[in-house]
């Protein structure tokens, strides 16, 4: 006969309430593979059962209580081991006592406030997860089922156009622009980059999206750059009064919102990062950051609607008012700034 509870142990599962229904969502996780996930938005209930299931039959379990937690904790990976808790809920689902047969307990976490979107990234991880924990004298048994969270916005009232005139004076001048400031994970980015003043030989023009994960603070700070697409715009040299048209689809890359500041632990912003390459191979370019946010799923045009529309705003005669502007002045406002490190 064992020590451990006359030779009895127990499996626990954990199922949700609605979990033929729920929607599940992919998820990077801390070894860069990706799974699938139940979603939840802030607010929503989460509700199930926690089912113990005893392996042997007939033989009695003895317990020092069985509970179920709902976490959401941040985890900074140069300071593992120290979890930062930022939700922390119990139900306590029974008390001491002993287990004879394979039992089911209901639990329900009514209206959970759900403040962060689940992120997993270069140096930190935020999580949501439910734990349900059957405690032993010596040796608990406990069951973990992640769930992902996405914090949903509404559009933004004020969404201005990104306009930049940058130069290298004498020697290049281009203003670029972008439609909006702010946009959402599914969006498409939409814009013009006109061509002033070129005495350069450019060979290669692109735009990288960049996100940026910040950690720490003060002097311990760190920042990481991860580029998480490239667009080429151009290939070729381009000629005064020339303009590129741009039209980036953000739905095929993971995106997440911008966030700031998150339980004063981290930081994720987003840049878009004209680049330009001379035929010296000597590397230029100017970022700018947007800002990203998350709306719900509705009824909507197709992508490939929503960017023929919004390119038809800047159709026409935005070249030759740029231009026009240009020659108006004596130098550019802004430098482009050189990659010395190329």
């Amino acid at each position: 006969m064992s020590f451990f509870g006359f030779g009895q142990s127990a499996e626990i599962d954990i199922v949700l309430n609605d979990a033929e229904t729920r929607k599940k969502v992919e998820h990077k996780t801390e070894d860069g593979k990706k799974d699938k996930y139940f979603l939840f938005y802030d607010g929503e209930t989460v509700a199930g059962k926690v089912n113990i299931t005893l392996k042997n039959p007939g033989k009695r379990l003895e317990h020092h209580g069985i509970k179920i937690e709902f976490i959401g904790q941040i985890e900074l990976y140069y300071d593992r081991g120290n979890h930062h808790e930022f939700v922390s809920l119990v139900k306590d689902l029974a008390r001491p006592g002993e287990l004879t047969q394979s039992q089911t307990f209901d639990f329900d976490f009514t209206h959970v406030e759900k403040p962060y979107e689940s992120y997993t990234g270069q140096h930190v991880k935020l999580r949501y997860f439910l734990k349900a924990t059957l405690s032993r004298r010596l040796n608990d048994t406990s069951k973990e089922l992640d769930v992902v969270v996405h914090t949903l916005s509404t559009y933004p009232e004020l969404n201005s156009s990104i306009k930049m005139e940058v130069g290298i004076e004498d020697c290049l001048h281009i203003e670029f622009e972008y439609n909006k400031s702010k946009y959402h994970v599914k969006d498409v980015i939409v814009g013009k980059i006109f061509f002033l003043l070129v005495r350069i030989k450019i060979r290669h023009m692109e735009i990288d999206i960049i996100r940026r994960e910040t950690t720490g603070a003060g002097a311990a700070v760190y920042h990481e750059n991860d580029t998480i697409a490239k667009y080429e715009i151009m290939d070729g040299a381009p000629v005064r009064g020339e303009s590129i048209p741009i039209r980036l689809f953000l739905a095929g890359y993971e995106m997440t919102p911008t966030m700031k500041d998150v339980n004063k632990k981290f930081s994720v912003r987003y840049y878009l990062n004209l680049v330009l390459i001379d035929e010296e191979e000597r590397r230029y370019f100017k970022q700018q950051e947007i800002s990203l946010w998350r709306k719900g799923d509705i009824v909507r045009k197709s992508l490939s609607q929503q960017a023929v529309l919004a390119a038809q705003r800047y159709e026409g005669s935005r070249a030759e008012e740029a231009l026009a502007r240009y020659e108006g002045s004596a130098r550019a406002e802004e430098a482009l700034a050189p990659d010395h490190d190329s």
